[in-house]
């Protein structure tokens, strides 16, 4: 394995998006940038706890890919349907963040605001892991990933569960397209601790970025890097570096 940070790596701030972090991009942070995490977040067994109150998603009868491709065989679900390849996604989403921090389990249905995915992410910037809410955006690979998308997950803050509200939340949109300068924008501008990651069908990360609230409820110090197979530069694997150097991958 190799990891570099190549030399055109920049700082997001240093660009055009001055309250953006990752990118595909390390993230230098001065130290006088870098804020305590808050005391206020939950611990593991807090999140475990909340996360086994809210019961599980269609009846128990599918939990991951294989086993919702099973179903769906057995039910004679269309593959080809929106319900299918978004909830294919969402299954695929949860299982590849796992190596990046991810504790992610499947939600939704009437009044969810559009979360698609809630669970913790444990990160070397934080004493606690952090509580994610994500909305998963599978049927945008046709459309423009704009900033209509950010309003959608501002607004989803609000219909969280009451395990996900206050601080120490951050909230994720993740979609099968790279983040535009309009989706950063926004992310920049909102008071709202969120994040943009780009995750492939076949599950490879492509992109990840956060704005300054979502470090201030922990990330201060996480960057982003690239991670190289040995011998074979052209096989790449983004991973998260904690002041630096490797730290999730």
């Amino acid at each position: 394995m190799v990891v570099r940070m190549p030399s055109r790596c920049l700082n997001v701030r240093s660009v055009a998006t001055p309250n953006i972090v990752g990118v595909f991009r390390h993230n230098s942070l001065h130290p006088h940038r870098q804020r305590a995490s808050s005391t206020k977040t939950r611990s593991k067994k807090d999140v475990d706890e909340a996360l086994r109150s809210l019961g599980s998603l269609d009846g128990g009868e599918h939990y991951d890919t294989a086993t919702y491709a099973a179903y769906a065989q057995r039910a004679g679900l269309d593959t080809a349907s929106t319900t299918y390849v978004g909830t294919h996604y969402e299954y695929q989403v949860a299982s590849t963040l796992k190596r990046l921090g991810f504790d992610l389990k499947r939600v939704g249905g009437r009044g969810d605001f559009g979360i698609d995915l809630i669970g913790a992410w444990t990160v070397p910037s934080s004493p606690r892991p952090l509580r994610v809410i994500m909305q998963c955006k599978a049927a945008a690979t046709k459309t423009m990933i704009g900033p209509r998308l950010i309003r959608e997950l501002e607004g989803a803050f609000v219909g969280a569960p009451p395990g996900w509200r206050g601080e120490g939340v951050v909230g994720l949109l993740v979609a099968q397209k790279p983040a535009t300068k309009g989706v950063r924008d926004s992310l920049g501008r909102s008071r709202w601790p969120m994040g943009f990651i780009s995750c492939l069908p076949d599950g490879k990360v492509q992109q990840m970025l956060w704005n300054r609230q979502a470090e201030d409820q922990g990330l201060a110090g996480l960057g982003v890097g690239i991670r190289f197979s040995e011998g074979d530069h052209s096989e790449q694997d983004l991973i998260l570096t904690f002041h630096g150097k490797p730290s999730i991958s």
